[in-house]
């Protein structure tokens, strides 16, 4: 089976998920696999609680590449693949694991999947979203607030700390190595109009 891989990176909070799901439901969810680079974070489930709240996770040595790279290339073989379930609270994988199984079309998504030059050589197409800086860091507040029980002053520290220097060294120059580069995320609806209407000719060439 020879599938497409789509390449979704940006900022955190940039609309990288939006994008995603509106793709999805554009292209057709039982078209579609779906994986997340924020799954594939390295396990430090040993570790003291404590430091791993210190831990840099916006850094590309907290990621687990080879797993995805590996996931990747047996998901284009046509193999089902285990991903994992990565717990935000915690800062540990879970012990159960999601079956994905392989599909016409598999969309990657993170912060940081253009900063390896092998995961970038799998992709057949690769977007950038981009959004303000202030907007991306109201949207990661909410989040972490709602979803992965952080206090403001925690999340605050850690976007100063991590997240932004991170940023400016490693997300925003891999824009240069986007295919497309679309600001306003999922607002920006002739975009993925453009998008999806992409993958439907590739899959029709496929």
């Amino acid at each position: 089976m020879s599938s497409i891989i789509i390449g979704i990176c940006g900022g955190t909070g940039s609309g990288k998920t939006t994008v995603a799901q509106k793709i999805i439901a554009s292209v057709g969810e039982e078209d579609v696999a779906y994986l997340q680079q924020d799954s594939y974070y390295r396990n430090v489930g040993d570790m003291p609680l404590d430091v791993r709240h210190q831990a840099n996770f916006d850094h590309p040595d907290a990621i687990d590449n080879e797993l995805l790279l590996n996931h990747l290339e047996a998901l284009r073989a046509g193999e089902c693949i285990e991903r994992p379930i990565y717990d935000f609270v915690t800062h540990s994988r879970k012990p159960d694991t999601l079956s994905v199984l392989p599909l016409p079309v598999i969309i990657v998504e993170g912060i940081l999947i253009f900063f390896d030059a092998r995961l970038r050589r799998f992709m057949d197409i690769k977007i950038f979203v981009d959004c303000d800086a202030d907007i991306r860091f109201v949207r990661r507040l909410k989040r972490d607030l709602r979803e992965r029980g952080r206090s403001v002053d925690s999340v605050v520290e850690q976007y100063l700390a991590t997240v932004r220097p991170m940023h400016l060294q490693f997300v925003e120059p891999s824009m240069r190595y986007a295919d497309i580069i679309l600001p306003e995320g999922g607002f920006n609806e002739a975009g993925i109009d453009l998008i999806t209407g992409k993958i439907r000719s590739v899959l029709a060439a496929k």
